[in-house]
Formats: structure tokens, C-alpha cells, sequence
């Protein structure tokens, strides 16, 4: 063979790896960018849900606040009722008991 024929095979051989190279060049950059897309579709999907969990949250305090004055509402009608009621001993009249019972041991200890 002779020497342009070599040099013919060299330059087609450089033309197709050159080719090769930029069409795999291409590729990594469509895939960059189909990534990049992606990556920006999810950071969106996961901004809303911390959105959502925020006002999820903001909701579940306020929820849990009523449930507290609710809770210190029937206590405080539990308290009432007790007061009322003949048949349940409250603090205070234990406190009477209590200093009734005292005062019945020391006048027997002074007796």
C-alpha cells in the first residue's frame, strides 16, 4: 500500500474516533441535563412538603393547645362538681379533719 492510502486510513480513523468522541461528549450532556431536571423537579417536590409539614405542625400546636384549655376546663368542672357534691372529701375538708383530729388527740393528751 502505498503511503497516501495509509495516511487516507489514519485521518478516517481520526474522523471516526473524533466522532465517537462528540456523540459521547452529547450524551453525557443530554444526561447532564435530563439530571440536572430531575434534581429540580425533586428540590420543588421536596419544598412543598416541608411547606406541608409547616403548616401541618403549625396546625397540630394549635390543635394541641385547644385540647389543653379543654383539658384544664374539665378539670376545672371536676373541682366544681366535687365542691358541690356532699358525698366527696375536697382538700379542704380533709385540712378540717385533719385539724379536727388534732384537736381532739390534744385535748386527750391534756386530759
Amino acid at each position: 500500500m502505498s503511503t497516501w492510502v495509509w495516511i487516507l486510513i489514519a485521518v478516517a480513523a481520526v474522523v471516526v474516533i473524533a466522532a465517537i468522541v462528540l456523540w459521547l461528549m452529547r450524551g453525557r450532556e443530554r444526561q447532564l441535563k435530563k439530571d440536572r431536571a430531575e434534581a429540580s423537579e425533586l428540590r420543588q417536590q421536596a419544598e412543598e412538603r416541608y411547606a406541608e409539614a409547616g403548616r401541618r405542625e403549625a396546625a397540630a400546636e394549635q390543635e394541641a393547645l385547644r385540647a389543653k384549655r379543654e383539658r384544664e376546663a374539665a378539670d376545672a368542672a371536676v373541682r366544681k362538681a366535687d365542691d358541690v357534691d356532699p358525698d366527696v372529701e375536697t382538700p379542704d375538708d380533709v385540712d378540717d379533719v385533719d385539724s379536727d383530729v388534732e384537736a381532739e388527740a390534744e385535748s386527750r393528751s391534756e386530759s
